[in-house]
């Protein structure tokens, strides 16, 4: 990641940035011809003043100047060194436009050998705050890192991030204090983990599942993290067509996210303890798969039929799910990228949000504007949950697409409610939150905040969140105790 230089004035032979809430009178007349009007992300490079680039910043919230760093270090991204004019903002202000800069200027070059493109080495910051800026900038780097943490995660390819090489990387945060916890496949059938050991059953790479605690100084319950680490998911027996299915290399995204985000508590030693409980396997083909039809134990003793083996990113997580109880969280939050049924209903612009408790899903929702990772709420009917009634098992794990309907019909199932009616099932009577990340872990095209492919969605949400709701000392808040 980018090292910045903090200096009171830009230095006279490097390219300058220079953010701008409105127009400068002097540049109108090129401003117009350009369409610039000093929005979030739009760049100015005025042809009668060689290397200075105006960046809009809008109002100046804290999403606007990072998408205004982002915007230039994808403009600049062939110039080894470039200097942020942040005269005119404050300290906290300069380190949100560093940010997105440094999210912007990421790139996943771990496996190319012969790329000799120009790359972004430094930036040197102009402020008259230099100790305030740096202060300002490792606060914020914290979130940055995780983020990128994700994003590498989530960029490397199945033969690279294996379920052993997933977990072995996990391991590698305790130097930042983090306790990491594996478990292995012979402890996940001895403690009774019958859901994710099936998913990961055709693999020649067991599953894991593994805890992440950062125990904070704060005398209270942690907030947990669940995550779906799926390494790869062909669909199992339930094969997804060959079509599209390099993608399937991202289906770890949500335990990728929640690493990062304890990354980042970590980094920035909050008060507030967290756990992050995370699911991990791949979905393959093998001689012993499980099939659609089986009946599973989960964790908790509930009993599930299976009907889609490529709907199994709910059942990792329904192991998961009653593991985090263990820690009396005072709230749950998982992500994973569930179900094509919420990239259906929100596109790559939102993920869903579904839950139990409201202050929790609006806190979610709130924070999620402010960090540019925004959510849809989304409903859990009690038809979803009768829909998932089993004649063998105590619950179905999703509903048939034929059911008398298929083809063009099966398109309308609610999926996506479906998924989270199952979840619910396994949160206990904690407040919980599923975020559904589908269509927002990776993009196609280059994004507010960075090029096309991974995006590390939900470390800078869960971080921001953690900071706002869970980093005071609630006297009157009252562990959650499971149910004998």
């Amino acid at each position: 990641m980018l090292k910045p230089v903090f200096r009171h004035a830009p230095p006279d032979d490097l390219p300058v940035v220079e953010p701008v809430a409105a127009v400068p009178d002097a540049l109108r007349g090129a401003a117009e011809s350009a369409h610039f009007a000093a929005k979030p992300g739009q760049l100015l490079e005025p042809a009668a003043v060689p290397r200075r680039l105006l960046a809009g910043i809008g109002a100046g919230a804290r999403y606007d100047l990072e998408r205004a760093g982002a915007a230039v270090a994808r403009h600049w991204s062939g110039i080894p060194h470039v200097a942020l004019d942040a005269r005119d903002l404050s300290a906290l202000q300069a380190a949100e436009l560093l940010a997105g800069f440094c999210l912007g200027a990421w790139r996943f070059d771990r496996h190319r050998k012969r790329d000799d493109t120009p790359r972004l080495k430094r930036v040197t910051v102009a402020t008259p705050h230099r100790d305030a800026a740096r202060e300002a900038w490792a606060r914020a780097e914290t979130a940055v890192r995780g983020t990128l943490f994700a994003r590498d995660l989530v960029s490397e390819p199945a033969n690279h991030l294996t379920t052993k090489e997933f977990a072995r990387r996990l391991r590698g945060l305790t130097k930042h204090g983090i306790e990491v916890e594996i478990l292995g496949p012979k402890r996940l059938a001895r403690d009774g983990f019958g859901a994710l050991l099936a998913v990961g059953s055709g693999s020649a790479h067991g599953p894991r599942l593994a805890v992440l605690r950062w125990r904070g100084t704060l005398d209270a319950p942690p907030v947990a993290f669940v995550g779906k680490g799926i390494v790869f998911d062909t669909g199992g027996i339930s094969i997804k067509p060959a079509h599209g299915m390099e993608a399937m290399r991202a289906d770890m995204a949500g335990a990728a996210a929640c690493a990062g985000a304890i990354l980042s508590l970590a980094l920035r030693n909050s008060p507030a303890p967290a756990v992050a409980v995370l699911a991990i396997a791949e979905n393959a083909t093998g001689a012993g798969s499980y099939r659609p039809g089986d009946v599973l134990r989960t964790l908790s003793g509930r009993t599930v039929e299976v009907v889609d083996t490529d709907a199994e990113g709910r059942l990792v997580l329904a192991d998961a799910l009653h593991h985090a109880l263990c820690f009396k969280p005072r709230a749950v939050v998982d992500l994973a990228t569930l179900t094509g049924a919420i990239v259906s209903a929100l596109g790559t612009h939102r993920a869903g949000l579904f839950g139990n408790d409201a202050a929790l899903m609006a806190s979610l929702a709130a924070t999620g504007e402010q960090v540019g990772e925004r959510l849809w709420p989304m409903p859990i009917g009690e038809s979803h949950r009768v829909d998932l009634a089993s004649d063998i098992a105590d619950i179905r794990q999703c509903v048939p697409s034929s059911r008398g309907e298929g083809g063009w019909a099966a398109r309308f199932i609610p999926d996506a409610s479906h998924a989270a009616a199952f979840l619910r099932e396994f949160a206990g009577g904690v407040p919980w939150a599923h975020l559904d990340i589908a269509g927002v872990d990776t993009l196609i095209r280059p994004h507010a905040l960075g090029p096309a492919g991974a995006t590390g969605w939900g470390v800078r949400l869960l971080d921001a969140l953690v900071a706002a709701r869970f980093e005071e000392e609630d006297h009157h808040a009252v562990p959650w105790t499971a149910a004998p």
